[in-house]
């Protein structure tokens, strides 16, 4: 029987892979096994990128390969024998004979198809698994959300509009703006005008990393855009949702949410090493870090109002303060 869930964690098991092939590739667990270090310590001694190494130590650590106490890890002694080079049980070779199998594997397509069968564009196929999580997510994350007397949604980086659908439907008082760069926002027209309700959202064309939000919403949704910035974007993204707000407006952010030692949700962890090789700056967040940020942006009663179990992601919650934008 093959559902949503079990087809997805199939098409993304080569996260877990590529996190330990590239430990292996470094030799971490042979390092790591003669002593404890930071990661900072470890991309020292590595002559690695220290973001990048800390996010990868953390999703060994998610994945149970490390052991991370106190900021240092080391390797999981029951790991330790297959994956360290001076150990008479060692694999190490047959996992380096697999990261180079990697290489000659992701050339597949190409090989049973040469030439002409690209796929869909990059953009396209990114808004359509958007679409495909958000119809199934959206009536739940309405619920949970409760948009209560809220009359004015905007939804920054709201792709082909599912969730402002979800909250029109449930909501026949209230009018909804989505902002979106400009060809999405096209999707987003079509997907609206089909579902009956694209006279009552404003599409707006813009790049919510930088230009100005439009104002006089009473509710404002962040549906997984911050793991795509640094947290140093997220506050400058944060002040222009402030400003787009009435006085008392509410902002709702939904992504990973981790745990302080970053290693749980392990699906937040795998997802950070997403963010290292497909972004400059992005990352997932403890909430104490998201609550800061909020707060420095003029957010005041930020709480973490509800987990999502299936895909360990979480509501945030906060009320608009004062703008220091």
């Amino acid at each position: 029987m093959h559902d949503f869930n079990s087809i997805q964690q199939t098409a993304r098991d080569f996260m877990k892979s590529r996190v330990l092939l590239t430990g292996v590739e470094l030799d971490l667990f042979t390092v790591l096994s003669a002593e404890a270090m930071t990661a900072d310590q470890a991309a020292l001694k590595l002559r690695a990128d220290p973001r990048g190494m800390a996010m990868l130590l953390d999703a060994l650590a998610a994945l149970g390969y490390l052991i991370k106490e106190d900021g240092s890890y080391r390797t999981e002694p029951t790991a330790g024998a297959p994956l360290s080079d001076d150990s008479p049980e060692s694999i190490l070779p047959s996992l380096r004979h697999a990261a180079n199998l990697w290489k000659s594997w992701s050339r597949l397509t190409e090989i049973v198809a040469p030439g002409g069968h690209s796929g869909v564009e990059r953009e396209e196929s990114f808004i359509g698994a958007m679409q495909v999580r958000a119809e199934r997510d959206a009536a739940r994350l309405v619920e949970a959300i409760g948009p209560g007397k809220a009359r004015s949604l905007l939804d920054v980086g709201g792709a082909s509009g599912a969730y402002i659908a979800a909250f029109l439907e449930v909501s026949p008082d209230m009018t909804a703006t989505l902002l979106d760069l400009p060809s999405v926002v096209e999707m987003a027209r079509r997907y609206l005008t089909q579902r009956g309700l694209l006279d009552r959202v404003r599409l707006v064309a813009g790049d919510f990393r930088k230009d100005h939000l439009p104002g006089g919403h009473d509710l404002a949704l962040l549906s997984a855009i911050i793991h795509m910035n640094s947290r140093e974007q997220n506050v400058q993204l944060y002040c222009r949702v402030n400003g787009a707000l009435v006085p008392g407006g509410r902002i709702v952010v939904r992504d990973f949410v981790m745990e302080p030692d970053r290693t749980r949700p392990v699906a937040g962890a795998l997802f950070a090493i997403n963010m290292l090789v497909n972004t400059e700056g992005g990352g997932t967040y403890t909430f104490g870090e998201i609550r800061e940020d909020l707060e420095k942006a003029g957010f005041t009663d930020v709480d973490h109002i509800e987990t999502e179990d299936a895909l360990s992601l979480a509501l945030v919650e906060a009320r608009k303060g004062t703008s220091r934008s």
